[in-house]
């Protein structure tokens, strides 16, 4: 696994975590003040890169969490075949069928030929945007 660690208190909107193993962007973050027994809690609302569904994780903020390494590559699109996708990355040539995205405004602009930048997460690829 293609992890690194973080303390929970340090993480912001925007950066990613692993909560149940999901790959997620964190959408909402909030701390609650320390109380008088113990530390502070950090509450984070986060979206599955690959699921796109909602979780959350609640623990004190010096919380050792998993943070996925993201690995942006560009690829080409070979071709498109149903619910998957054809790439062949532009460095290494290696072939490799992807997900179809979900995102109706990348869906529509792929076509064999399309440059497309991919994320590697946690050994799983994903289509992040056509490169114009």
């Amino acid at each position: 696994m293609a992890v690194e660690y973080a303390e929970l208190g340090e993480l912001k909107e925007g950066s990613y975590i692993v909560i149940d193993g999901e790959p997620c962007r964190i959408v909402e973050i909030s701390k609650a003040k320390t109380g008088k027994h113990g530390s502070a809690k950090v509450h984070v609302v986060a979206i599955g890169l690959f699921t796109g569904s909602r979780k959350t994780l609640v623990g004190p903020s010096d919380q050792r969490v998993e943070v996925p390494i993201i690995d942006k590559r560009i690829g080409q699109v070979i071709a498109v075949l149903g619910d998957k996708v054809q790439i062949m990355d532009k460095e290494t040539f290696e072939t490799f069928e992807a997900d179809m995205p979900t995102d109706e405004s990348i869906r529509s602009k792929l076509a064999a030929g399309t440059e497309v930048e991919y994320w590697t997460v946690l050994g799983r690829r994903l289509i992040v945007r056509v490169k114009e």
